[in-house]
């Protein structure tokens, strides 16, 4: 539960990130491997969307 509850807002920040189109396609790219990752539970989707959102928001 709590990470759903982290995910959600990850995706939440993530999302408004995109929308300032500060990250432009590198952004919308983690934002699509997150939510792939976590419909399809696949780990491994999630693991590399996280490695870049934390890579960009690193840049900021």
């Amino acid at each position: 539960m709590i990470v759903g509850e982290l995910l959600k807002a990850v995706m939440a920040l993530g999302i408004e990130q995109a929308m300032q189109l500060r990250y432009g396609a590198l952004g919308l790219l983690c934002l699509f491997l997150l939510g792939v990752g976590f419909r399809a539970r696949n780990a491994t989707c999630m693991s590399i969307g996280a490695v870049i959102f934390v890579i960009l928001m690193t840049q900021a």
